[in-house]
């Protein structure tokens, strides 16, 4: 199952320019997988950067507003686009020109890897 949803990823990474990275990870950071180029940043994969997400979300729904869905990030070089799928964070880096648009279209395609990712992750 893993080698099936990586490959699923890993089409959907070479299917919009610009985009380097795709993490899938717990609310804490850790990653469970992950498809990348050698364009990605080393440090915005590691699990305390990612951990920060679970913080804005807690953050964020202490302003009245509701929970968020996404949180995006834009850098210098590079922008960082995070949707809330508790259990699961998704985590997309791509270069600061890439359309952020086609990314947040993603999430649909995602839907039927994260409902079984969900299964496997609320199970254990």
């Amino acid at each position: 199952m893993a080698e099936e949803i990586r490959k699923i990823l890993e089409q959907l990474l070479n299917s919009i320019s610009g985009l380097y990275c795709i993490l899938i990870s717990d609310r804490d950071g850790v990653p469970i997988i992950m498809v990348q180029n050698d364009k990605a940043p080393e440090l915005a994969m590691k699990p305390a950067f990612l951990s920060t997400f679970g913080l804005a979300i807690d953050r964020g729904s202490k302003l009245g507003l509701g929970k968020p869905k996404t949180l995006i990030c834009s850098y210098s070089q590079y922008q960082v686009i995070q949707m809330n799928k508790l259990p699961l964070i998704v985590t997309f880096i791509a270069s600061d020109c890439c359309n952020t648009g086609y990314i947040l279209c993603l999430e649909t395609q995602l839907e039927p890897i994260l409902s079984n990712l969900t299964l496997v992750v609320t199970e254990t």
